[in-house]
């Protein structure tokens, strides 16, 4: 049986109390919606075509602020909204964790898109629809200048992450967990 050193030990106390202390400040539908709606003019000004790729969609996921952070033992979560037709349908909270090299902490956004009903029935459906188990997305990288459409992008979830700020650089959802959650 494997013991954890020391280090991780005080990592996953730390990764705890931050963890705790981000469900201790939950966001109110009004300020996910709001975080949500600047969110997703920072995406339509990063990435040319964002609002086309969005109306071509038959929903999508905003995540306006994700917090990960980790010291051998991470930890990510963040509040958003489901997106059917130009409204909120439903609240959702992101979560994942993790064991390995990683130090330090970083806030992004996050888009993901679902591009057909069946992808999105499937997700609306589960009462907790986790990455590489229930389904996949791909993440697209898009550089400067470059364009996004449903002609350049052929799979049935995709995903968007942007506005990263902190020491901590990550380009997978693998294992992320995505579960409803009820707003006031």
């Amino acid at each position: 049986m494997k013991t954890l050193s020391l280090q991780k030990i005080v990592a996953l106390i730390a990764l705890s109390t931050m963890l705790g202390a981000c469900s201790t400040f939950k966001w109110s539908a009004n300020k996910i919606d709001r975080e949500s709606a600047e969110a997703l003019v920072v995406f339509k000004d990063e990435v040319n075509g964002a609002q086309i790729f969005l109306d071509q969609a038959a929903a999508y996921l905003v995540f306006p602020r994700v917090l990960r952070a980790g010291l051998g033992i991470g930890g990510e979560t963040g509040e958003g909204i489901l997106v059917i037709g130009g409204k909120t349908v439903d609240y959702f909270r992101i979560t994942s964790g993790s064991i390995g090299f990683q130090a330090g902490a970083q806030a992004r956004s996050i888009v993901i898109a679902f591009m057909t009903q069946s992808s999105l029935d499937q997700f609306r459906k589960s009462t907790g629809w986790r990455v590489g188990i229930d389904g996949s997305v791909a993440l697209i990288d898009i550089g400067a200048g470059k364009t996004i459409d449903t002609q350049n992008v052929s799979d049935p979830v995709v995903g968007f992450i942007f506005g990263s700020a902190g020491l901590m650089y990550n380009l997978t959802l693998e294992g992320t967990r995505f579960t409803r959650v009820t707003k006031e």
